[in-house]
């Protein structure tokens, strides 16, 4: 893959305009698929070219610019139901053009309540809600596929993201802690930046068919699906030297960007 192969990125929402800003700044041509008129015109302020679709809708989808694309999956799956029908839309259309490479973004929700342990890759996945059954779902169906295509697919199950935009800042101004245990179900979190590094590095260097954790080391005593993610396959192959190893040091930078002294 080089600085022309084109870029497509399904669900460009807050991480994908975040990835797309970096890539546009880099000269790459990048396509964004969105649902709304607002992400639309979002895309095109940043010179992304938007490709307007409902992935619900029982309409065809439009053929995608993916033929020898870099393919980043960052839609969520629906709020109902216990797999992923949106992801399996969206491969169907691709056998008319095939990406070079698939990144997807999953959840470390897929490996359920592990009482505290730590979990690497090779945990059995046992997911326990709704959503965590249908990200299991995607996993699944984004290997059956990639062995049917032989496209390589690599999955990062990522726990709870945040980054600029994404923070209580109202709470900050009434001088109330920033984060309680309601607003932070997770015992991982990674900054929305680091996520990016690891995706692109993913793209670039990541083993076909692995699975990698992507996670912060600062870890949080938030136990609503307890686990503490062993991120050494993500360190060791994908190469990413985190800018934000702790959440002290990401919130400063989100703060710093947000303009909250």
């Amino acid at each position: 893959m080089t600085q022309s192969t084109p870029v497509v990125i399904v669900g460009c929402g807050y991480v994908g305009q975040r990835l797309a800003r970096q890539l546009r700044a880099k000269g790459r041509a990048v396509t964004g698929l969105v649902r709304g008129d607002a992400t639309s015109a979002a895309l095109r302020a940043l010179g992304v070219v938007p490709v307007q679709v409902d992935l619900d809708a029982a309409a065809e989808l439009p053929a995608l610019p993916t033929a020898g694309a870099e393919l980043y999956y960052f839609a969520p799956p629906p709020a109902e139901g216990d797999t992923d029908p949106r992801l399996r839309r969206v491969l169907a259309v691709l056998k008319d053009g095939l990406p070079q490479r698939i990144v997807y973004i999953s959840t470390s929700g897929v490996y359920g309540d592990c009482a505290g342990a730590w979990v690497d890759e090779t945990h059995p996945l046992h997911p326990t809600t709704p959503r965590a059954h249908r990200r299991a779902d995607a996993e699944a169906a984004l290997r059956d596929w990639s062995a049917a295509t032989s496209v390589p697919a690599v999955i990062l199950r990522v726990p709870g993201i945040y980054g600029p935009g994404k923070l209580p800042l109202e709470r900050l101004r009434k001088g109330l802690p920033l984060l309680i245990e309601a607003d932070s179900p997770y015992t991982n979190r990674i900054h929305v930046d680091d996520l990016i590094s690891v995706c692109r590095a993913a793209m670039q260097r990541g083993q076909p068919g692995a699975a990698y954790n992507v996670s912060d080391p600062g870890m949080r005593a938030f136990m609503e699906e307890s686990k503490r993610l062993d991120t050494r396959r993500m360190r060791d192959e994908l190469g990413v030297v985190l800018r934000y190893p702790t959440l002290e040091l990401g919130l400063k930078a989100c703060l710093a960007e947000s303009g909250v002294d």
